[in-house]
């Protein structure tokens, strides 16, 4: 955690350097603004990508669909896109409900 702060103090240092230009000037300030997050990234490992890569996942569907009206098939079409091993599927009700007889 430390050596993170230090990196991040030094970059921060670095980009409000006059030499560095003002691009730097306001990435040093986006730092400074996102510092409290960025440290705690670097102290848990926490990431928003599996959220990011669900909801990327939910908008393909949403896109492929071209306007559901039913929220359970879109629903299971979203679980079925992302691999979700347990679906809540409704029973399927056979067409035959009985074995027809032989005749002869």
């Amino acid at each position: 955690m430390d050596e993170a702060t230090e990196h991040l103090e030094a970059a921060i240092a670095w980009c409000l350097d006059a030499v560095s230009g003002p691009e730097l000037t306001t990435l040093s300030k986006s730092l400074r603004r996102w510092r409290t997050e960025i440290l705690n990234h670097h102290r848990t490992g926490a990431s928003n990508g599996p959220v990011e890569a669900a909801n990327l996942l939910i908008k393909q569907v949403k896109r492929s669909g071209r306007g559901f009206r039913n929220v359970v098939n879109y629903r299971l079409r979203i679980l079925l896109a992302g691999g979700q091993p347990k679906r809540e599927t409704p029973q399927v009700t056979r067409l035959r409900p009985r074995q027809p007889r032989l005749i002869a």
